[in-house]
């Protein structure tokens, strides 16, 4: 798939496995995928929560980014609801799936790429890679299905 023809972005900072920070401090969740916690302070570090924050670090902190948008932008948070693609093509969210790094998860309505994201995750249990290493961890922690 084509990256989204919208403005470069940088970002500045990985929150978490699923959450970054952009130039002008906006906050962006990455839509149809869900990582393990590594910094919630109601809850403790989740298995692979501290190695999917580490992987979205390599991917793109200090990067230039393009986000594609689905039906809601904003979540109750206030943070931006986006599919993240750097400024190389790669689409960051996939990959995170694809590598055993995060969860297919669907937030209706913005669902645009979930069966892409439910196949990918397919592939990485298939294959034991990252978080799916341990199925049952990864089954411990795993969102429930909408």
């Amino acid at each position: 798939m084509e990256a989204p023809d919208s403005p470069l972005r940088t970002v500045v900072r990985v929150v978490d496995g699923d959450t970054l920070e952009l130039d002008g401090k906006e906050k962006v969740r990455l839509t149809g995928i869900n990582t393990p916690e590594s910094v919630d302070p109601r809850r403790a570090v989740q298995w692979y929560g501290k190695e999917a924050a580490k992987r979205a670090r390599e991917m793109v902190e200090g990067r230039r980014v393009r986000l594609e948008f689905d039906v809601e932008r904003k979540d109750r948070y206030g943070r931006t609801l986006a599919y993240v693609h750097r400024e190389d093509g790669l689409f960051v969210n996939l990959a995170l799936v694809e590598e055993g790094y995060a969860f297919a998860y669907r937030y209706p309505p913005n669902v645009r790429h979930a069966e892409r994201f439910r196949e990918a995750e397919r592939g990485a249990r298939e294959g034991a890679r990252g978080l799916w290493s341990d199925a049952a961890k990864a089954a411990e922690i795993a969102p429930k299905r909408r």
